[in-house]
């Protein structure tokens, strides 16, 4: 995975502390949505080792400040009703995760902004 998030250009990206994003399991969301254009549900329930309750409230207050998508469709491999639930990155979601990275990576290096 690159430094900064897919789609957002290292030089485009000017060092913000994201508090929204901070918080352990949101961070975490962030790092595993960025590598893809689109994660189901349980992958990052189960990479994440969450219960689907802890991960629906940082889902959504990532959705409440526009960092994240939630689709849902219906499943392809089923034939009952049962709808899957996709993830993804929003374009300001990704230049703010990029920028929370960058501000993180200053931090580290000493650097006060």
């Amino acid at each position: 995975m690159s430094a900064d998030a897919p789609g957002v250009a290292p030089d485009e990206v000017t060092p913000r502390f994201y508090e929204v994003i901070h918080a352990p399991v949101r961070l975490r969301v962030c790092g595993l949505l960025a590598a893809a254009d689109e994660v189901e549900f349980s992958v990052v329930r189960d990479a994440l080792g969450v219960s689907d309750a802890t991960l629906s409230k940082h889902l959504r207050v990532l959705a409440e400040a526009g960092f994240v998508d939630v689709r849902k469709a219906a499943s392809s491999s089923r034939s009952d009703a049962r709808r899957l639930t996709w993830l993804r990155l929003t374009a300001d979601g990704r230049r703010a995760f990029s920028a929370h990275v960058a501000e993180l990576r200053a931090i580290a290096q000493g650097v006060v902004g």
